[in-house]
Order: C-alpha cells, then sequence, then structure tokens
C-alpha cells in the first residue's frame, strides 16, 4: 500500500492499542452477549477519542495514533469519530479497518458466531466505495485469491 518500511514500527503499534479506549468502557457494554442500545452505542463509540486521549500523552506514540483514533471512520465519512471520508481518513487506518472488520467477522463474539471466511470476505468487497477505500479492497482481494490458491 506504499507505506514505507521505516513506518511499519508505527503501524504495528497503532494495531496493537487499536481498542486501548475500550478500557474505560463498561464490561456491561463490551461483554453485552445481545444487541447494544442506542445510548450504550454511544458510550462505545468514545473508545477511539479515548484512545487519543490517553495515547497522546505519549510522544514515542504520536506516529501511532492514526488507528486507534481513526480506524472506525468510513471512506463516506459516516464513521466516528470525526466524521473523516476518503483519503482525510489517514492510510495506516484505512488498510487496517478492512483488517479489523474481516478479523471481526470472521471470530466468535459474545453476541454472535463468526461468520465462514468467505462471507467476510465477501462483505469487505461489497462495502467497498462505503465503509472502505476501494483501493485497499482491491489490494485485500487479490492478497485473499493468492491465499485461497495455494490452499486449494
Amino acid at each position: 500500500m506504499g507505506i514505507k518500511a521505516d513506518d511499519l514500527v508505527h503501524v504495528r503499534r497503532g494495531a496493537y492499542l487499536h481498542d486501548i479506549g475500550k478500557m474505560a468502557i463498561p464490561d456491561s457494554i463490551l461483554l453485552k452477549p445481545g444487541p447494544l442500545t442506542e445510548d450504550e452505542w454511544v458510550i462505545m463509540r468514545q473508545h477511539p477519542s479515548l484512545a487519543y486521549q490517553m495515547l497522546s500523552k505519549i510522544s514515542y506514540l504520536h506516529p501511532a495514533l492514526d488507528i486507534p483514533y481513526t480506524h472506525h471512520e468510513k471512506w463516506d465519512g459516516s464513521g466516528y469519530p470525526r466524521g473523516l471520508a476518503g483519503e482525510a481518513i489517514p492510510l495506516a487506518a484505512r488498510v487496517f479497518a478492512v483488517v479489523d472488520v474481516w478479523q471481526a467477522l470472521s471470530s466468535d463474539r459474545v453476541y454472535r458466531k463468526a461468520w465462514p471466511v468467505e462471507n467476510a470476505t465477501q462483505y469487505i468487497i461489497d462495502h467497498s466505495g462505503t465503509h472502505f477505500d476501494p483501493k485497499v479492497v482491491d489490494k485485500f482481494e487479490k492478497i485473499t485469491q493468492m491465499i485461497t490458491h495455494k490452499i486449494t
């Protein structure tokens, strides 16, 4: 995706820390076995801003903040916390968003069973240009096709 090798350490740190803001979200919301209420979603949507508040105090993590702060922004501007759209969303966060959603869908959760890998992959493809950067989805699709062809 054109991320320089020297910047990968920051991408890695951001990925590790992407949901650290959830430390401030009550377990009653995080571990709820069913759908969240609108009020609970208001609280849950605070976790990227909470992550930014926590991590911005640590100077060496400044280059890694893009992922924890903006991984829930959407290509069409409908995401949170700031409603960024398109290339205003940092590249590392656009790449990570695809990985994060794919992993979330293809893993068991308290509130649902994992989706089959094919369904999770199709979800990413179907949301290219709305949720996800189309260039990132194209690269994702090529990588998943390569992996699938090696397995079969």
